[in-house]
């Protein structure tokens, strides 16, 4: 039954993780031998009982109460937030991913971003606490030294220390070649090379708390020359390990500045952090204390890991909120009554779910929402291939498909969530946008989605300047190719008739305009209007989507599936998509097939008004 606490359609998930991406597959490769579907429905069930009963209780609390920040420079958070996480690190979560050896369960990401998805459906600031430690600790599992790995990452794996990842600067934000921070050598010790770091970081989420006592901070930052010099640009930027508190238990010099007051996503602080201010000096020495990862100049590779799981993970907290505001939605439609239909004259008002302006809306919603959550699923089954297919062909195959997806994983559930949550207020009415409901919040919550792991345009960039461009659109040749394959299945079911000819329109739109960036000489005109590209793409993309899952429904109700309506809604959705949605394709790519410089050309003295 539908309430208001209610995070998850277990229908919904089971659909995508066994019908759609096939989830039970997995568990035929050596590294998920000792799981099958019965370990993937416990860990769901459990993640599901507690985002409904631990975490979104109290996601208006940790709204109304944001972290503190004391005059000693002590982070608390609502006891609540901080019982919560600790409560997921006591029932093993932390740990779905990571190598037995290492303590971990060695579940499939497919079940760690389902599981996830649940807990943050609940809760998002809540959940981002495991989002960013799992991180963390992935990364050290794998670049680290044996020591680093037994020191710094099994204590998160366990979820007994937090991580965080530190690279944005106040002068530098997603430029990060131009950041200063710096780490000077030290010596060694049984950790690895040792450095001091001194350097100003900003918008670190969870940089502190009291949720656990240490926290491990991944922190990027470049070596001086003989003469103390920084290099230029990102190829001298090395990743260190530095953690509040050091292995001999001495408190690090690593102190925050302040926190920043957030329009949502409140209840885990975002700080800014200063590294060797001199509050702390351990071993007399100024700077605070880090331990490098791997190699000099090799830390931006090894932080696109963490940053491109963080990317989806971004993608997967977005389209939860936009689940979670359309649960809401058809919750407050079905019970909320008011007017009547066309041509109905007197008797009692009607629910507002029966109206068609309505339907329209919790429709747009449905298909924003669950393609949201397809998108990100698909995602982690692709990087589960890419760790563990057979064949090193499939990998690469696998691994490729992933980065050229990723900035539209990332962005395409960040920007449409807004759009649903948008639509979510609008069914609500005037209630919508009172604090009496949960749907403001999540609108406010998901606005820094857009921005969080590289805003929009820099994903836009990413897409068109290095996925698309830098090898010849090779990557999606092959993506075509399965587009293709999913249009002809299609076409074997009278109902998507309509629907494969729609997305086949739509992809060959999306081809004449990569013909177009690819074949573009310069740069910065390609680069002029990636923006709407991406919008293009990421619909193109999730029209693919929707076929896909509707392909599987309508074989459903062909075979007289007893759940009929579930698998009619998602016809439904695939139908509101090809027909309301993929038409906005071609207004995208306008400016991009005109090569439009309307934007790039502007003057800044045509902004101001002012006489040249």
């Amino acid at each position: 039954m539908l309430t208001a606490t209610t995070v998850i359609n277990r229908r919904d998930l089971d659909f995508l993780l066994h019908d759609w991406l096939r989830i039970d597959e997995l568990f035929g490769r050596p590294r998920f031998a000792d799981h099958g579907p019965e370990t993937i429905s416990a860990v769901l069930d459990l993640a599901q009982q507690m985002a409904e009963a631990e975490f979104a209780p109290h996601l208006r609390a940790c709204d109304a109460q944001e972290p503190k920040f004391d005059a000693d420079g002590r982070v608390t958070v609502l006891p609540d937030v901080a019982r919560a996480v600790r409560l997921v690190a006591e029932k093993g979560l932390f740990s779905s991913v990571f190598d037995a050896e290492h303590g971990g369960m060695q579940l499939p990401h497919l079940a760690h971003f389902a599981a996830m998805g649940v807990l943050m459906s609940g809760n998002l600031s809540t959940a981002s606490f495991m989002l960013l430690t799992v991180g963390n600790a992935r990364l050290i599992a794998n670049y680290g030294s044996p020591k680093q790995v037994e020191t710094f990452a099994l204590s998160s794996i366990a979820g007994q220390t937090m991580g965080t990842m530190c690279l944005s600067e106040p002068d530098a934000g997603s430029s990060l070649g131009d950041i200063r921070t710096r780490a000077v050598a030290e010596g060694e010790d049984e950790y690895g090379r040792r450095f001091r770091i001194s350097g100003a970081k900003m918008w670190i989420s969870a940089a502190d708390h009291d949720v656990t006592d240490n926290i491990v901070h991944l922190v990027l930052a470049k070596t001086p020359d003989a003469e103390g010099r920084l290099p230029e640009g990102t190829k001298g930027i090395s990743l260190f390990i530095a953690p509040k508190i050091l292995p001999d238990g001495a408190r690090n010099d690593i102190t925050v500045a302040g926190l920043n007051h957030k329009l949502g996503y409140r209840g885990i602080p975002n700080c800014a952090v200063n590294f060797g201010e001199g509050r702390f000096t351990p071993g007399g020495a100024p700077g605070a204390i880090g331990w490098l990862v791997g190699e000099i100049g090799q830390g931006l590779p090894q932080m696109f890991m963490m940053m491109n799981e963080a990317r989806i993970s971004v993608g997967l907290g977005a389209a939860m909120l936009a689940y979670r505001g359309y649960l809401l939605s058809l919750l407050y439609a079905t019970e909320r009554k008011q007017g009547r239909l066309p041509g109905v004259r007197g008797g009692a008002p009607t629910p507002i779910v029966q109206h068609a302006d309505v339907k329209r809306m919790l429709l747009a919603q449905k298909a924003y929402a669950e393609g949201a959550l397809a998108l990100v699923l698909y995602s982690g089954r692709l990087l589960d291939d890419e760790l563990t297919q057979t064949s090193e062909a499939a990998r690469a195959a696998a691994g490729a498909l992933l980065a050229l997806l990723t900035p539209v994983t990332k962005t395409w559930p960040s920007e449409m969530a807004q759009a649903s949550l948008d639509l979510a207020i609008q069914i609500h009415g005037g209630a919508g946008y009172t604090r009496d409901f949960l749907v403001e919040q999540l609108y406010r919550d998901n606005r820094l989605n857009p921005i969080h792991e590289g805003t929009t345009g820099i994903q836009a960039i990413d897409l068109v300047g290095r996925k698309l461009r830098r090898d010849k659109a090779q990557s999606y040749a092959a993506l075509l190719e399965k587009v293709r394959e999913t249009i002809a299945a299609a076409r074997g079911h009278g109902a998507l008739a309509r629907d494969a000819q729609a997305v086949e329109a739509a992809w060959a739109e999306i081809s004449a305009a990569i013909d177009v960036l690819v074949g573009e000489p310069d740069e910065a005109t390609a680069l002029a209007n990636a923006t709407p590209f991406l919008f293009a793409f990421g619909h193109a993309v999730l029209g693919w989507l929707w076929l896909d899952m509707a392909r599987l429904s309508a074989a459903a109700i062909e075979g007289g599936a007893a759940d009929r309506s579930f698998h009619e809604g998602k016809l439904r959705a695939c139908r509101y998509f090809t027909d309301f949605e993929l038409p906005k394709i071609a207004a995208w790519l306008a400016p991009v097939m005109s090569k439009s410089d309307a934007a790039a050309s502007m003057d800044l003295a045509q902004f101001l008004g002012a006489s040249a």
